[in-house]
């Protein structure tokens, strides 16, 4: 085989390698949002457990099964290393408390009736993530980004004449889960999803402890009372956490930015149509407005960011093309054996 016929079989292999991944990835990601998508039905099927109960349950399960997560694929280490950088620590702590407010909203919501609403939390997060970038890092929009936050903001007006007050539920998970994207964003890739979850959920325990004894002197702990099968799910209720998250970050690291945010819109599509279709949540004409606004501004949103990522691609490989030439001149003119 001669030298040039190397990289020429090379490529096929690298190609495969890739398609491989990417099928991996779209997998992964399928499987994280279907997970998010039919979370409402599981956290119903937990009654006559409250919410609050619940999220306390999520919390100390979740960490329960993190720590064995580490513990069994040996990653003590990388964690502990995290444990000896105070500000990695302090900022999960931080990242804790959002996901707190998101756990403890999406239950409610989903076990008073109002899935639809927390759907339509998950329609404008993007949205939201956006007009965070412009607030607390001071980024610059395009003229398309600005459009479709004024489309969301007529939006969420229509949504309060129609509810006859502000969508709170839903502005409370767009904004948490969108803060707590931008505090993760400070660690980046320091952090890894089980460590992660670790670190917030261990922060988390005490207030699920206090939070347990609360439940059982007013209204009265569940687990354990209701059944084999109801105690199993509630336990279980910190794997279907964890198992999502570990989805979702095998997936980011497989998929392009423009996929994962095609792919992001399957949650709140399912949990509109469990609340709709399945659970038969009512839909005023307000109502059904202010969401063809939402995914009005999301189209909008994601049309211009499928042309920002291209036009990156392009600017991309032209600066790869200057590069990969200016090299091929260097290791002409160098003398130096490889």
């Amino acid at each position: 085989m001669s030298e040039t016929d190397a990289p020429q079989q090379q490529q096929p292999q690298a190609a495969r390698a890739g398609a491989s991944a990417t099928g991996r990835g779209i997998v992964y990601a399928v499987a994280a949002y279907l997970i998010w998508g039919f979370l409402p039905i599981y956290f119903i099927a937990l009654a006559p457990t409250g919410p609050f109960e619940i999220v306390a349950w999520r919390v100390l399960f979740s960490l329960v099964f993190c720590a064995i997560a580490i513990a069994v694929t040996r990653a003590w280490r990388p964690f502990l290393a995290i444990l000896k950088r105070p500000r990695i620590v302090l900022i999960m702590g931080a990242a804790g408390v959002l996901i707190y407010i998101n756990w403890q909203t999406y239950v409610y919501a989903t076990t008073s009736g109002q899935v639809v609403e927390a759907s339509l939390g998950y329609f404008i997060n993007p949205i939201v993530t956006v007009l965070l970038g412009v607030i607390v890092l001071r980024e610059r929009l395009r003229v398309t980004q600005w459009v479709a936050i004024g489309i969301s903001v007529i939006a969420v007006v229509v949504l309060t004449v129609g509810y006859g007050q502000l969508p709170w539920i839903a502005l409370a998970l767009a904004f948490s889960f969108g803060l707590y994207g931008l505090v993760k964003k400070q660690v980046g890739r320091d952090v890894d999803a089980v460590s992660g979850l670790t670190l917030e959920t261990a922060w988390l325990a005490p207030v699920a402890v206090v939070q347990l004894f609360v439940v059982g002197v007013t209204t009265g702990i569940t687990f354990g009372h209701e059944g084999t099968l109801h105690t199993v799910a509630l336990i279980g209720a910190g794997v279907i956490t964890a198992v999502p998250l570990l989805f979702f970050a095998a997936a980011s690291r497989r998929l392009p930015l423009v996929v994962m945010g095609f792919i992001q819109y399957f949650t709140p599509i399912l949990q509109f149509i469990v609340g709709v279709a399945l659970l038969h949540e009512a839909m005023s004409f307000e109502r059904w407005i202010g969401f063809a606004l939402v995914w009005v501004a999301l189209i909008v949103l994601t049309v211009d960011m499928v042309r920002a990522v291209r036009a990156q691609r392009r600017v991309g490989q032209t600066r790869a093309d200057a590069v990969q030439g200016e090299a091929t001149e260097a290791v002409e003119s160098d003398p130096l054996p490889e």
